[in-house]
């Protein structure tokens, strides 16, 4: 079986670093029936930083809003998932490699059930190309 590859959009915030907080704001999210695809949270200086993955950007955009929640700009990223093998991830990045573009960041997780996910990103001058690369529709 073949890899699903698909373009993502993005958003973080940058939020206060308390107990409960990032709960609080999937919560919120929830309560909007947003579906999140991919999420992250990590801690940024003082504050933490929450990325998010929309699975429809318009419905967590008018979500955030009525929550006051201040959220990046839409960025744009990939997601894949697949069928879990050595080297899954080797593939998708010679693919790139060849194409000589440049990977940002990458995350890969085995999923069980025999399969994988991932998240990439690239610079946005290279989101075309890597969607070319990748055999993004």
């Amino acid at each position: 079986m073949a890899d699903e590859i698909r373009s993502v959009d993005y958003f973080y915030a940058i939020i206060p670093d308390k107990p409960g907080k990032a709960a609080e704001i999937l919560q919120g999210l929830r309560d909007a029936g947003v579906n999140l695809l991919a999420f992250s949270g990590f801690p940024k200086g003082k504050k933490g930083q929450l990325d998010f993955i929309p699975s429809d950007s318009t419905a967590f955009t008018a979500a955030v809003k009525k929550m006051k929640l201040d959220v990046s700009k839409k960025k744009s990223g990939f997601l894949i998932q697949g069928e879990d093998h050595p080297g899954a991830v080797a593939k998708v990045m010679g693919k790139l490699g060849a194409a000589k573009i440049n990977v940002i960041s990458m995350q890969a997780v085995c999923a069980g059930a025999g399969r994988y996910g991932a998240l990439l990103w690239v610079k946005p001058r290279d989101l075309k190309n890597a969607a070319k690369a990748l055999g993004v529709a």
